[in-house]
């Protein structure tokens, strides 16, 4: 719980519901629905296990807020309740109500716990990661998406870590919940994309395809794209990306628009592939790039406005 006052009210409530929403409780010490209240809304910020944080102002003490939200909510009793979620107001609710609707007003608001914990366990599988541990990083994305099936960053990161360790069949599992989505996100589209570079070079019946076979028609024709494309995919299948994205940009050099601009669409979906997450910073500074896709942004941006 936290206390509001003119000199934290920027920080603790405005920047502080930028990642936890924020209850606002606001009451007076002659108020006795307020003192009834307040015990209720302690509880609950405890049940609740920081899903929210309640934070409480004294309308005596700091007129200059609450009249402002009054005048707002067009509210003009206390107690009075706001919901703060990415720095504004969103909601509000007047008197001492019944624990059980401050629930439904809550669960309106934050998110589920299955939610939170998803989030925490995609935390902890990048850190995994950074430390090398592919398969504990595995393990925490898997449980991430059993808990919460609508993180689509958990899902992104465990069918992109399948297919890197070649295991094409279940990243095939684990993406059809959100196959439908592929054409919307960008994420979920390039996932798609390499899935079917790894399908074009292992076919289920025939011949695989080889690199030498893609040379040996380039070599008879600079403007077989046809040939350069498959070639692309199986770079990507061998996820030699960057050998990808030249063999792309020989493409976009000769025919930007060549096939609905299919080379464009796929160069862009491998930056999403090899894209690293983004390391922390303190507040205030952005992240910086990471220096293989910052190149290929840049010579793609130069080809295709050229």
């Amino acid at each position: 719980m936290i206390d509001i006052t003119l000199e934290n009210f920027q920080t603790a409530l405005i920047d502080g519901s930028m990642t936890t929403p924020v209850l606002l409780d606001i009451w007076a010490e002659w108020c006795g629905p307020c003192k009834q209240l307040g015990p209720v809304l302690e509880k609950l910020e405890v049940d609740y296990g920081g899903r929210f944080t309640l934070a409480k102002l004294d309308a005596d003490k700091v007129p200059q807020i609450s009249g402002q939200l009054s005048e707002m909510f067009g509210v003009r009793s206390i107690p009075f309740c706001v919901m703060f979620k990415d720095g504004q107001p969103v909601d509000g609710f007047v008197g001492a109500i019944p624990a059980a609707q401050i629930r439904e007003f809550l669960d309106k608001h934050v998110p589920a716990a299955e939610e939170l914990e998803a989030a925490a366990e995609e935390e902890a599988a990048q850190e995994a990661l950074a430390e090398g541990d592919t398969e504990g990083a595995l393990e925490k994305l898997q449980h991430a998406v059993a808990t919460d099936p609508a993180n689509d960053d958990a899902r992104f990161d465990y069918v992109k870590l399948l297919l890197q360790l070649g295991r094409s069949d279940d990243a095939k599992v684990a993406f059809a919940p959100v196959i439908a989505k592929a054409p919307a996100v960008r994420r979920f589209d390039a996932l798609q994309r390499w899935m079917n570079a790894i399908d074009v070079a292992a076919p289920p019946t025939g011949a695989a395809p080889t690199l030498a076979d893609a040379d040996a028609r380039i070599a008879a024709g600079k403007r077989d794209f046809d040939a350069r494309f498959a070639r692309t995919q199986l770079l990507m299948a061998e996820q030699r990306w960057t050998d990808a994205m030249d063999e792309l940009l020989e493409i976009l050099m000769r025919d930007k628009a060549w096939n609905d601009e299919l080379a464009r669409k796929t160069y862009i979906a491998i930056l999403e592939i090899i894209e690293p997450p983004k390391p922390k910073v303190a507040d205030g500074q952005i992240p910086p790039d990471d220096p293989t896709v910052a190149t290929y942004r840049r010579r793609l941006s130069s080809v295709v406005l050229s």
